[in-house]
């Protein structure tokens, strides 16, 4: 394949799908494969295993689970075993999740960039089969490790990816982390901000890595027949995003009154008939600026955008016809 390109799966697909999706990637050239875990839809570690199962070579990561709901420790010691499925193929992808959801199951979000950064040290110091104790604000452990009485203890060779937005995280992330996963709906041009955040962390490093890896998850849909199809299913998803997570708004060029009338016109959780009430206040143009949307040969240039802009790896979420969005841009960058 001429572009390194991911995919990345969530609840808009059933199971049966995304093992498909997985199969697919894992065949043809794909350099990793990314599943989503939320809302209070679908765990993201369960498919990620059979995934992780059923493939052989592509890499497979969360994109991305949070630092709140699970103790680092059970954290460690799942990825360790998922490690054991499909060894040196995991990555962690992990993220400081998101309001309203956060405060609803009672872990309202609190110094994200402090927290972050405690989990991830504890997370990496038990990854590299460490003894560990550490007394954090937010991250507590004493005397822990891995403790198998039946296999050897040894470190696990899983990288840290952190699902960052923001300038602060991104160069907490290219301070203590492997790479950076970017989150929807941030255009191109989004890039050269982040990348130089990226690279303020990157030079506090003592450890000798002089940069991380970069992927960003794009939101595609592709119709040849009917290009406007495709942009509106990407409409619709970028109006759902601006209702349930308007911070992305700041980053990918909305105005706050944008974002204000499509609240107006529904909430958390919002309703089918909500989105696409709400979908006539988005225009075209906001749509393409931020997704890779309509015709293939569109869709494909918007993907080498983000790869030119610095993205390593363009990872893409389909919406509309899966299989013809898949397909569709496989067969284009293959001929």
């Amino acid at each position: 394949m001429k572009l390194p390109l991911g995919i990345h799966v969530g609840d808009r697909m059933t199971l049966p799908e995304i093992y498909a999706a997985a199969e697919f990637a894992d065949q043809n050239g794909f350099d990793s494969f990314w599943v989503a875990e939320g809302r209070m839809a679908r765990d993201g570690i369960v498919p990620m295993a059979i995934v992780a199962e059923r493939t052989d070579r592509i890499r497979i990561g969360t994109g991305v689970v949070n630092n709140k709901s699970r103790n680092v420790a059970l954290m460690a010691v799942t990825f360790k075993t998922l490690d054991e499925v499909a060894p040196g193929r995991i990555i962690l992808g992990i993220g400081a999740w998101w309001e309203p959801l956060a405060s609803k199951v009672g872990t309202p979000l609190r110094k994200p960039l402090a927290s972050m950064r405690e989990y991830i040290t504890v997370l990496k110091q038990l990854f590299a089969n460490e003894t560990v104790s550490f007394d954090g604000e937010f991250v507590s452990v004493d005397g822990v490790r891995f403790d198998s009485m039946y296999r050897e203890n040894k470190p696990v060779p899983v990288p840290v990816y952190v699902g960052a937005v923001g300038p602060k995280m991104l160069e907490l992330s290219g301070e203590i982390t492997d790479g950076v996963h970017m989150d929807f709906l941030l255009p191109p041009s989004y890039l050269e901000g982040a990348k130089a955040a990226i690279d303020r962390g990157v030079a506090k490093r003592s450890d000798g890595v002089e940069a991380i890896d970069l992927t960003q998850i794009v939101a595609c849909s592709v119709d040849d027949s009917d290009p406007q199809e495709a942009i509106d299913h990407c409409k619709a998803f970028l109006t759902l995003y601006l209702m349930q997570q308007p911070h992305i708004a700041a980053h990918c060029g909305v105005e706050r009154e944008l974002v204000d009338r499509i609240q107006e016109v529904a909430g958390w959780p919002a309703t089918k008939a909500d989105i696409r009430k709400a979908m006539a206040l988005v225009p075209n143009s906001l749509v393409q600026n931020v997704t890779a949307c309509g015709s293939t040969q569109t869709v494909v240039d918007k993907l080498y955008e983000y790869h030119h802009a610095g993205v390593r790896v363009p990872v893409i979420s389909t919406h509309g016809d899966h299989e013809q969005t898949l397909t569709r841009i496989t067969r284009a960058l293959q001929k």
